[in-house]
């Protein structure tokens, strides 16, 4: 298991009481709290607890109705998605979002160039990017498939090529949405490899995840969120064992 940290971390992304409503419904209800360097993150919580609204919030897939969010201390709050790409904030997606007819490494590629800043265009850019692909392929297993269609890859290899994309932008901040769900226990393990690794190597975390192997596996920090309110933000085994969210969690709430 990771080690357990103490919150002293450089604050990387501050949020500070962000509402989003969709009617009457409150998806994130005044949620504060802060994504440390060099940490993973996890949030948990039932369906339907504003997981993945926060994080379209934070990378600007939807307009947050209220509060605040500064990434490096300068404030983020009308960030498009493209700004938070080149900002160095990248997410993936439960649904992957890839190129379906294009080759594995032209879909990382596409990724280096769409979300890395703008540079002028040269040799030794070009041959930089290309470097990325390449160690995005290795650490990920696909160097063989990189010419393969991604509609052709097996499922695990699909979601190892939505990480690739990540990774071969250097984005110091990664936001992973489910993104072990329905992996194969040797997929599993080298996908946590995979991420160990890349916290190593300076980058930081938050995932939502639902597999709780998965969570007291990876996490250095978990936060608890229902019904869009934070319940929790803490170090992993005092939010496991308290016994009011887990019984949020298992759905067994008075």
């Amino acid at each position: 298991m990771v080690a357990s940290h103490t919150g002293t971390q450089d604050v990387l992304m501050e949020i500070r009481n962000v509402d989003k409503a969709f009617g009457g419904v409150k998806a994130v209800d005044d949620v504060s709290m802060d994504l440390r360097a060099g940490i993973i993150t996890t949030l948990v919580g039932p369906n339907g607890a504003g997981k993945t609204t926060l994080f379209n919030v934070i990378t600007g897939e939807l307009a947050k109705d209220s509060g605040s969010i500064k990434w490096l201390g300068n404030p983020i709050n009308r960030i498009k998605p493209y700004q938070a790409a080149r900002a160095g904030i990248l997410r993936t997606f439960q649904d992957l979002r890839l190129f379906s007819e294009m080759s594995v490494e032209d879909n990382i590629l596409t990724a280096v160039e769409n979300n890395s800043l703008p540079l002028p265009v040269g040799r030794a850019q070009r041959t930089a990017r290309l470097e990325r692909v390449e160690y995005a392929l290795d650490r990920t297993g696909l160097s063989s498939k990189r010419k393969i269609r991604a509609k052709d890859l097996a499922y695990a290899e699909r979601k190892f090529l939505s990480m690739a994309r990540v990774m071969a932008t250097e984005a110091r901040l990664w936001l992973l949405d489910e993104p072990a769900s329905g992996l194969d226990p040797n997929s599993y393990e080298k996908f946590l490899e995979i991420l160990r690794e890349e916290v190593k190597q300076g980058v930081t975390v938050c995932i939502i995840e639902h597999n709780l192997d998965i969570v007291i596996g990876i996490s250095d920090r978990i936060a608890f969120l229902d019904r869009g309110k934070l319940l929790a933000d803490d170090e992993p085994q005092k939010v496991l064992n308290d016994p009011a969210l887990r019984a949020i969690y298992f759905g067994e709430r008075t």
